[in-house]
């Protein structure tokens, strides 16, 4: 069955019945707006929007895995900024010949990884559309924590990533190599099957954030379009330079091995590929970092990023160049 068989008020109640609401959400689906609590009395508001052929297909990635990527990568933004997720909304646009099962993985998919930092789909539209399209926004908590933002890292401070890197700009090129297969079948294959599952569905460290945040981080971003470009940003924003050590930065055994079989430099991976949404932030120099954080670098003066002793360009991902 489709989606255009079930039509639109049967697509909108079938996702509604699929999706359990959290304390933070006061009213759900069913009314021209939902209603959600903001303990804080202030609300971190993240958007974000993937078009099917340029942010995901179909035939790699399941409902299930998109529904999933598209949750993270806006509950990231929020833990980016120091916050605890509440919930998100969703506007999504399909084709009539979408099969349900489809929609019902992309619903699931919101929902487990939702239910990761304890958020809920509050509500959102649907219409119709030549390619799947989606928009999610995200809404988040700071528990009475000042927000962190990219424009106080000083000179000094040391720089520090948490979660993973390189994964899936790893995965994305074994996919485009025909080396790798999309599907469920990529996750049984035991030698890309990390790689490849990290382009369909990050993994962010979203616990992170507010730790960093409790920390007294001075600056902070999630690792959307590569270390190197999104580092540009904090250090525009705070009028520093970044400079990188490529020793301490990390690269994992499953992309190391991924760009010896394609033979590429699995750094490049770590500094430009993006959608991994790990945290990148800087900290004061007598901020004892848990095991959570891996310093990679310092702040200097100047501008710019830089990674020692290596030439870098422009680097990661822009959708306009």
């Amino acid at each position: 069955m489709t989606v255009g068989e079930l039509g639109e008020f049967g697509v909108v109640a079938r996702i509604a019945a699929r999706l359990p609401q959290g304390a933070a959400v006061l009213l759900g689906p069913g009314d021209d707006a939902a209603m959600v609590s903001a303990p804080d009395g202030r609300v971190v508001v993240s958007t974000d929007l993937l078009i099917e052929g340029r942010h995901f297909r179909r035939h790699w990635s399941s409902g299930y895995d998109v529904g999933r990527k598209a949750a993270a990568q806006n509950l990231a933004d929020v833990a980016a900024m120091g916050a605890v997720p509440t919930s998100i909304v969703v506007g999504l646009g399909m084709p009539a010949d979408l099969p349900l099962t489809w929609l019902d993985g992309l619903t699931d998919g919101f929902r487990e990884e939702c239910a990761l930092v304890g958020a809920s789909v509050a509500g959102g539209d649907v219409t119709r559309c030549d390619l799947v399209v989606i928009g999610v926004t995200a809404l988040g908590d700071l528990q009475g924590r000042a927000p962190v933002t990219r424009a106080a890292a000083r000179p000094g401070h040391v720089v520090a990533v948490a979660g993973r890197l390189g994964y899936s700009a790893a995965g994305l090129a074994l996919l485009e190599a025909g080396r790798a297969t999309g599907g469920e079948q990529a996750e049984r294959e035991p030698r890309w099957g990390d790689v490849v599952a990290g382009h369909r569905r990050p993994s962010p460290p979203y616990a992170c954030g507010p730790e960093a945040a409790r920390l007294g981080a001075s600056a902070m971003l999630d690792v959307s379009d590569g270390l190197l470009q999104d580092l540009g940003h904090v250090a525009a924003a705070s009028g520093v330079r970044v400079e990188l050590d490529p020793g301490a930065l990390p690269v994992a055994e499953p992309v190391a091995a991924a760009a010896k079989e394609l033979g590429a430099d699995p750094l490049d991976w770590v500094l430009t590929g993006g959608e991994d949404h790990a945290l990148a932030a800087t900290f004061p120099p007598d901020v004892r970092l848990p095991a959570s954080w891996q310093v990679v670098g310092r702040v200097v003066e100047g501008e710019g990023v830089g990674v020692t002793g290596r030439e870098t360009g422009p680097g990661g991902w822009d959708h306009f160049r």
